[in-house]
């Protein structure tokens, strides 16, 4: 038996659904052709190295299994059918496979721990979601109070009386202009 590694990239906006469709064919192919599956690793989103159909993205999958070799034909051909993917290559891992149940026990192994990975990556995008709504919240609150605090200050503003300040009242036209007296000896001394 060899290994073989099956990676394929899928368009972005794919739904979960329909990802797994493409995988249960794949798997509905392995078992047809008694090819052993070790694993699938759903890699996630992630840019292309260059525009692939018109896509910045696509979701990466990578499929192990154990076949003499001729199962590989098969999946190409479903994966050149389908229009949602958007490249796979297939790569021959080991030629020469000789503990088939120590080979799935280790991927067994490798799937709960990308399992669990994922799991992590779930809930710590579900508290960075969180982060950015609470986030969100405080500065339409902080907004809010502004426009409230700016509303208050133009309403207290248009209520004061505006004074003329135009006219000098009697008493100060009385009194007469205000001179300022320097002391001279200061001035003086300075020269």
């Amino acid at each position: 038996m060899r290994e073989y590694e099956l990676n394929f990239i899928i368009q972005p906006e794919i739904s979960e659904e329909g990802s797994k469709a493409i995988l249960d064919r794949l798997d509905a192919i392995l078992t047809e052709s008694e090819a052993v599956r070790l694993l699938c690793d759903d890699l996630g989103k992630r840019k292309l190295a260059y525009e692939v159909r018109k896509f910045q993205k696509g979701h990466y999958y990578i499929l192990s299994f154990l076949d003499p070799g001729q199962v590989v034909p098969a999946l190409e051909r479903a994966l050149r059918l389908e229009e949602s993917v958007l490249r796979f290559l297939s790569v021959k891992v080991a030629d020469r496979v000789t503990d088939i149940e120590g080979r799935v026990a280790e991927a067994k192994e490798k799937e709960v721990e990308l399992q669990r990975r994922a799991a992590e990556r779930a809930a710590r995008e579900a508290e960075e979601v969180k982060a950015r709504a609470e986030s969100e919240a405080a500065a339409e609150r902080a907004a809010a109070e502004a426009a409230m605090a700016a509303d208050a200050q133009e309403s207290e503003a248009a209520e004061e009386p505006v004074e003329a300040a135009a006219e000098p009242s009697d008493d100060e036209a009385a009194e007469g202009p205000v001179v300022e007296e320097a002391e001279s000896g200061e001035e003086e001394g300075e020269k």
